[in-house]
């Protein structure tokens, strides 16, 4: 194993006065008290840019052969060193540190571009790219391969935790949608990729076996580093600066996880799946608006929605994102997921099936899907989207009431007392002339039929959806009653208000005008015992 870290650490103890610690150590020997902001996280990130442009002025070495003769100025060794040597592990551990301690909220994003602006010295360079190419991605030139290779962990292990952090978060939210694009479109520059496997292929290269105690001693590692002691050519100088920055900053036990490995791509994979559900949810919320709008025009006069009426909730965070956010969404998540694809070279046969089992597809009933479960042992689990959807009323279980329609919670939209006195009123007379009804809902004639309009029906067996896991039942036959609940609710009192209100422009009392509403009545259930015998007027 390559012993870079005791050199370094050596140096470290003599300047401090204290035992040396790798930045892994001495990440965790402050991560709890140090809780950074977001502003000074801002001057970090302009810090960073200005160290890119400073070390980018340096003048490129000659290629004539008396160059080797020629000493470089202090300032042009400075402007070489000063990144590697004195920002790259500060700068490291504090990445790390905010990676594992940050809110999974929109602020990230100070951090993010911190980061983004440290992998990209490029973009600070004195050479700018021509005008007509805007539009065309901007090929990440050769002469990078040096800082990536002596950057690795900056790409690959702080790719991996922003991994981890997009598969924790509501990538709904446009400013999220809009992180996972911004990462994805900076991976996805025209050879960096490569530039970044050549490097992992570099640490991975093996070398030659050395005892345990010999150290390899060697200059801090600079682009203008030299090496102090001869190699075996079984290990090349780019190998060894690669190891020496990975083993500086994690230490020799350090079990590298490849950026291009199985493990990585398989989250990759979830996070191109939780891509696909975060489209579909933002379909849904926009689609469900858009009914939710349009069936709220009326019943709004009355202070009460076609929600309430079912008891369903369908509050949503459209309030919040808006339609236009909604747009941009799907946009950014559409445009990261193909960045992805381009990183990783994924096979479109896994995308495809992924879109399908993400699309909105409709169960055997025609209605909506339910909500978004795994199969257990136990039966069907809620996923994280699942509740998503459930909270934000864009799915849910087809669980209805299975008990007696009488004794249901007194809903919002129904007064309390008049449930209440309504019930013992119809208890009573179904309890006194249950058997009459019983012998007039069972005739086949016309009476009989119109007895079972006006009353419950004693034989209607319905098949219900009532739960993912126990998917049938029936319900219990309670026989032919009267039911009167439906006079409690706020909607039959404010019609009934305005049908009198409007009966006594023409001087027709409380009395005549409740007989004309009998006799309408029924002559309108006569009229459609006809044609809708199964339509019941009481079911809700």
């Amino acid at each position: 194993q390559l012993e870079v870290l005791h050199y370094r650490l050596s140096i470290s103890s003599k300047h401090h006065g204290s035992p040396a610690q790798p930045s892994y150590q001495a990440l965790h020997a402050y991560q709890e008290s140090f809780k950074p902001t977001e502003e000074h996280v801002l001057v970090v990130r302009l810090l960073v840019k200005h160290l890119h442009a400073f070390s980018n002025s340096l003048k490129p070495e000659p290629l004539s052969p008396s160059a080797h003769s020629h000493t470089a100025s202090p300032l042009e060794e400075f402007k070489r060193v000063v990144i590697p040597r004195f920002v790259q592990e500060k700068l490291y551990i504090f990445l790390q540190h905010c990676f594992g301690h940050w809110p999974l909220d929109a602020s990230f994003r100070a951090v993010l571009e911190m980061w983004l602006s440290y992998l990209q010295p490029w973009r600070y360079a004195p050479e700018k790219p021509p005008q007509s190419s805007e539009s065309v991605p901007r090929v990440v030139s050769e002469k990078w391969a040096a800082f990536i290779q002596e950057n690795l962990l900056m790409y690959t292990k702080l790719f991996v935790g922003f991994l981890n952090r997009a598969l924790r978060t509501d990538l709904v939210s446009p400013k999220n949608a809009l992180m996972v694009f911004r990462v994805a479109k900076v991976f996805a520059q025209p050879n960096l990729a490569e530039m970044i496997l050549k490097g992992e292929q570099l640490f991975l290269e093996p070398e030659l076996v050395i005892p345990h105690r010999q150290h390899r001693l060697f200059m801090t590692p600079t682009l203008g580093g030299s090496f102090l002691s001869s190699w075996p050519p079984t290990i090349t100088d780019a190998s060894f600066k690669v190891k020496s920055h990975v083993y500086s900053l994690e230490g020799q036990d350090f079990q590298y996880k490849q950026m291009f490995g199985p493990e990585v791509r398989n989250l990759v994979l979830k996070l191109a799946q939780l891509i696909c559900q975060a489209q579909q949810t933002a379909k849904s919320i926009s689609d469900h608006s858009a009914e939710t709008t349009a069936t709220q025009s009326f019943f709004s006069w009355f202070r009460f929605t076609p929600s309430e009426m079912n008891g369903s909730y369908t509050g949503n965070d459209l309030d919040e994102i808006g339609q236009d956010s909604i747009k941009k969404t799907d946009e950014y998540l559409e445009k990261a997921l193909e960045y992805l694809c381009e990183i990783f070279k994924l096979n479109e046969a896994q995308l495809t099936q992924m879109m399908m089992k993400c699309g909105t597809a409709q169960d055997e009933n025609g209605k909506k899907q339910l909500p978004d479960c795994i199969e257990s042992e136990d039966g069907l689990i809620l996923t994280p989207l699942g509740r998503y959807q459930m909270i934000n009323g864009l799915r849910r279980f087809e669980v209805q009431y299975q008990g007696d329609t009488e004794l249901q919670p007194i809903r919002s939209y129904e007064n309390a007392a008049l449930v209440r006195l309504l019930f013992r009123l119809s208890s009573v007379l179904n309890e006194r002339f249950a058997d009459q009804m019983e012998a007039l809902c069972s005739r086949e004639d016309f009476v009989g039929r119109l007895c079972r309009y006006h009353l419950t029906n004693p034989h209607l067996m319905q098949k219900i959806r009532y739960s993912p896991v126990v998917k049938d039942r029936t319900n219990q036959n309670w026989g032919p009653r009267i039911s009167l609940r439906f006079l409690a609710s706020y909607r039959t009192l404010t019609y009934l208000l305005i049908i009198y209100f409007v009966a006594s422009w023409f001087y027709i009392g409380p009395v005549g005008c409740t007989s004309i509403i009998l006799i309408g009545y029924f002559l309108y259930a006569i009229i459609m015992t006809f044609f809708f015998e199964g339509w019941k007027p009481h079911e809700h």
